[in-house]
């Protein structure tokens, strides 16, 4: 059970960062940003392939800044070319695609021997003991829900959540919707990024495929967390999606540990899991509406 919990705990915090950038994208700015896939590939591949270089440390930003360029490729298709908003992040995922490839000089994956990693290193230092992973992953996912709960507090983060609310509101205030959804996908996309590199870090190999399905299963955390713990302000927002990840890693990892569902089961268990994560809102209003109905028709009765 302490297994199980650990590494729900550590792969629950590293995708959280997924999360964390689609209630970015889809929450605060309202757009379905389907970028996620090639974004999270490029920033193993770009951490992967520097940490090979000897340069761990310096992987996580320039990853980050590989992912910006990416959400900034995005939002140029979307607010300057006229592509929807849905088309133009499947036009860049699409593209990533080779640009993943040139990254990990051409080749389909890359792997990390004998290399440092970020971990490695923190592991040196004896922080945290058997639960170094763990305690690393949980600061940079503090730090970046620290950044991001205060970023959108500044002028120009009221300015992006405005933009998801309102753009011709927002125009006519004299801002510029553009450069607010240029800006919030560049910050999307850098921390879809983050979490590719420090899961690659984790692993210590980078598969061109890697990121397949990360957009759905980082919805359905979302959509998990503001489950439990509710929609609201800012704060609350980051909180639920650092618990839906957690969550649905610890389901993953108890069937995967109990083996109650065959291993060459384990793509429709998750398909599932996603499915009823994204349906829990409707089928919970669908329970209060019943409940209603029932407790009406009782008093009908009683009344009789």
């Amino acid at each position: 059970m302490i297994f199980i919990t650990q590494t729900a705990l550590e792969l629950g915090f590293m995708y959280a960062l997924v999360s964390m950038a689609l209630f970015l994208s889809y929450r605060v700015l309202d757009i379905a940003d389907l970028t996620t896939d090639g974004a999270f590939v490029l920033g193993m591949a770009v951490s992967v392939s520097l940490a090979a270089a000897g340069h761990p440390f310096l992987a996580i930003p320039a990853a980050m800044a590989a992912g910006a360029a990416a959400g900034f490729v995005t939002a140029f298709l979307q607010t300057k070319m006229g592509v929807p908003s849905i088309l133009a992040g499947i036009v860049t995922n699409t593209g990533l695609y080779t640009v993943n490839l040139m990254a990990m000089g051409w080749s389909s994956n890359v792997n990390l021997l004998k290399q440092d990693t970020i971990f490695s290193l923190f592991k040196k230092t004896g922080i945290g003991g058997s639960w170094y992973e763990f305690v690393l992953a949980a600061v940079i996912v503090v730090a970046a829900g620290l950044f991001l709960i205060w970023f959108l507090s500044t002028r120009l983060g009221l300015s992006i959540r405005a933009t998801g609310d309102n753009r011709d509101m927002v125009r006519a205030s004299s801002v510029n919707p553009v450069f607010t959804i240029t800006v919030g996908l560049c910050i999307s996309n850098a921390l879809t990024a983050l979490s590719g590199a420090v899961v690659g870090q984790l692993q210590k190999s980078a598969d061109i495929n890697g990121g397949t399905g990360i957009v759905v299963i980082g919805l359905a955390c979302l959509i998990i967390g503001e489950t439990v713990i509710g929609r609201g302000r800012i704060r609350r927002g980051i909180v639920a999606v650092v618990a839906g990840s957690v969550i649905y890693r610890f389901i993953y990892a108890v069937v995967l540990k109990t083996k109650i569902v065959p291993i060459e089961c384990l793509k429709l268990m998750t398909a599932v899991i996603v499915a009823l994560a994204i349906a829990m809102p409707t089928l919970k209003a669908y329970a209060v509406f019943r409940k209603r109905k029932w407790a009406a028709a009782s008093r009908r009765k009683g009344g009789q």
